[in-house]
């Protein structure tokens, strides 16, 4: 799901990753912007769609580096890249419902450690 998650929030219409979500769901983003600042989204549906509102549309693409699957509960490893190059590294966990949509997500990410380099 998280894969899926990330092409289409990397699409024309990024709009549709709420077609993916629970009606209970609930998540926080925290958006690091380097040197110990971050910004916290968080909530539920009517917070995502401000989220989605506010986010630059087509510029940034996320690249899932590693993910694996536990029961009901999806974790991925990735990177944002602006017009190709490195922007931060990015970790992300899902819990889905029964359904298999996301209830629960949680996103860090951080310009200060790019993991591909490593």
């Amino acid at each position: 799901m998280l894969s899926r998650w990330f092409s289409t929030i990397d699409s024309d219409t990024p709009e549709r990753i709420l077609d993916l979500i629970a009606p209970d769901f609930r998540f926080s983003i925290v958006f690091g912007t380097g040197g110990g600042a971050a910004t916290d989204f968080a909530g539920g549906r009517a917070e995502m769609e401000g989220y989605l509102a506010q986010r630059e549309k087509g510029v940034l693409t996320h690249h899932v580096l590693s993910e694996a699957a536990v029961g009901r509960d999806e974790l991925v490893l990735g990177q944002a890249r602006r017009a190709g190059a490195f922007e931060s590294t990015f970790v992300a966990s899902a819990r889905l419902d029964a359904d298999g949509r996301v209830t629960a997500l949680m996103i860090g990410r951080s310009p200060e450690l790019d993991i591909e380099s490593i």
